[in-house]
């Protein structure tokens, strides 16, 4: 009777546990964001017609230095994004960069919800592991530098 018990009762809980961990792994895969990440060809695609397109770098400034990026881009990061939307310009289509796109996923939602033309989100690394090529970026000479014959201080 006992040996029956238990089985009832596994029987009953096991459909629960395994509805739960479903539930779990299903959470962790969604995106918290609706853009759509843009593949290498479609990304290189877009960059074929330049004069159309407008390409936001939602990172920090040595995240673009230290990996790299495209060769032409606008430089907002993400925290500044909200309160930099005056200058944006709406006749572009946009698309947001960021190291594996979930804050350029963001960021293009955001866009998008204030009437942004959003053709999608890249990362970079995601470009480059598909074969694209980044564009590494050199910091700008410091500001406060030591005097120097061919570097005189204002």
């Amino acid at each position: 009777m006992m040996n029956k018990l238990l089985i009832a009762t596994a029987l009953l809980v096991a459909p629960a546990v395994f509805a739960q961990q479903t539930t779990t792994v299903s959470a962790e895969k969604a995106p918290a964001f609706k853009a759509h990440v843009l593949s290498r060809v479609e990304f290189d695609d877009l960059l074929k017609q330049p004069n159309q397109l407008l390409v936001i770098d939602v990172r920090r400034p040595d995240e673009v230095t230290g990996k790299g990026g495209f060769p032409v881009y606008l430089s907002v990061q993400f925290k500044d994004l909200e309160s930099s939307l005056a200058w944006i310009p709406k006749d572009r289509k946009i698309v947001t960069v960021s190291n594996h796109a979930a804050r350029a996923g963001k960021a293009a939602d955001l866009l998008s919800a204030r009437g942004y033309k959003v053709a999608g989100a890249v990362g970079v690394e995601l470009y480059e592991k598909d074969g694209g090529t980044l564009t590494k970026i050199a910091p700008p000479a410091a500001a406060n530098a030591p005097a120097t014959a061919g570097n005189p201080k204002p």
